[in-house]
Parts: C-alpha cells; structure tokens; sequence
C-alpha cells in the first residue's frame, strides 16, 4: 500500500520560511501527477501547485512566485518550499499522487495522499 507522510510545518512569523516534505513509500517517479493542496480554518479545500512528470509545475495565483514545488532525483519526496509566508497561507497542508490525471482534476481527488501537516502563519 503506498503511503505518503508529510512533514516540515510548523509556526512561523509574516514574512517567515517552512519546507515541506512529503515522503512517498513507493517510487514516486511511477506517480506521473503530484502536489499540494492546503485547506485553511473555515475555507474550502484549495489546490497549491501540481508538478507532472515531465517536470512541469503549476501554482495556485496567490502562491505563484513566493511557493516551489520539487522531487528529489529518486521520486521518493515531494517537496514544497514555501517563502514570504502570510496569515492567510495558514492551513493543513497535504500531498498527493496519482498514476494519471486531468489539469482540471482537483488534487486532494489524486489517488494517494498524505494525513497533512500544520502551517500556521502569525501576523
């Protein structure tokens, strides 16, 4: 069974750092699609940024330029480097992968994904 754990949030300051990372228990490389998705106190479950196997990635407008999303060489872990981080980036944050998806799939509908760590990001 493929299992994905996250790790790397925590509390930080407006303006403040966090990667994450997501452990993936099976060669990730097999995992054509991949990413990120956030779901804040009281808001709707969000997409962050997808990376695909042919290494292209995509971003949520409000993270473009300040969020990477990135795999080390063996597919194994997903990362999520995260800068000028504000309040409104606080949420439980999830990884997720899939053999095959659509651009419109939402990626929390990926196949496998993770239990989530917490980002909170104080003002």
């Amino acid at each position: 069974q493929v299992q994905l754990v996250e790790s790397g949030g925590g509390s930080v300051q407006t303006g403040g750092s966090l990667t994450l990372s997501c452990a993936i228990s099976s060669t990730a490389n097999r995992y054509y699609c991949m990413g990120w998705y956030r779901q804040g106190p009281g808001k709707e479950r969000e997409d962050v940024a997808r990376i695909y196997g042919n290494g292209m990635t995509t971003y949520e407008n409000s993270v473009q330029g300040r969020f990477t999303i990135s795999k080390d060489n063996t597919g194994n872990t997903l990362y999520l480097q995260m800068t000028s981080l504000r309040p409104e980036d606080t949420a439980m944050y999830y990884c997720a992968a899939a053999r095959a998806c659509n651009t419109a799939q939402p990626i929390a509908s990926y196949t496998y994904t993770g239990q989530g760590t917490q980002v909170t990001v104080s003002s």
